[in-house]
C-alpha cells in the first residue's frame, strides 16, 4: 500500500484506522460528547478539527471510508450521525480527499463471514488479526480499514 487511509466508525464515540503509506496501522476512539454550556454544534466544530489534525500528523490523507449506517436506534443517534458525516463530507470536499461510505452489512460480511455479526464478533474478528481495539467503536473501523485494504485499490 502507497497510500494513508483513514476508516471511520462515526458517532459520539468515533472508532478510527489509519493506515499510512508504510503500511503501520493505528487506532483508536474519539470522544465528540456535547460538553456542559457547550453550543449545538462544537462537537462538529471539534471533529472538523481532529480531522485536520489526524491529516496533519500522517502527512495527508488518499482516501477516507466511513460506516455508512442505514438505521439508528434512536432519533438522537440519527441526528447526530446526521451531522458527522455532513461534518465530515464538506470536510473531505473542502481538502479534495476521496471519500466513501461502505454499509454495515457489507464490513461485518468481509470481517466475521456474517452481514448480521454481533459487537462481540466483530470484536473477535479485530482480535483474530492481531488487533487489540479498547471497544466496539475501535473494532468495526478497523473492519473497515481492513476491507478497504483488502477490497480497494488504495
Amino acid at each position: 500500500m502507497d497510500v494513508t487511509t483513514i476508516a471511520l466508525d462515526l458517532g459520539t464515540q468515533t472508532g478510527w484506522a489509519l493506515a499510512t503509506r508504510d503500511g503501520s496501522i493505528t487506532s483508536g476512539t474519539e470522544s465528540f460528547k456535547p460538553q456542559r454550556f457547550e453550543g449545538g454544534g462544537m462537537r462538529y466544530l471539534r471533529f472538523k478539527r481532529w480531522l485536520t489534525e489526524i491529516k496533519q500528523a500522517a502527512g495527508g490523507i488518499d482516501a477516507l471510508f466511513f460506516e455508512e449506517v442505514r438505521r439508528h436506534a434512536g432519533v438522537d443517534a440519527a441526528h447526530a450521525y446526521g451531522g458527522f458525516l455532513a461534518t465530515l463530507t464538506a470536510w473531505c470536499e473542502h481538502h479534495q480527499i476521496p471519500y466513501q461510505g461502505v454499509p454495515v452489512g457489507t464490513i461485518k460480511k468481509h470481517a466475521t463471514g456474517k452481514g448480521n455479526a454481533s459487537k462481540d464478533e466483530m470484536m473477535a474478528a479485530a482480535i483474530d488479526r492481531g488487533c487489540s481495539p479498547s471497544d466496539y467503536n475501535e473494532a468495526d473501523a478497523l473492519a473497515l480499514l481492513h476491507w478497504a485494504i483488502d477490497t480497494q485499490e488504495t
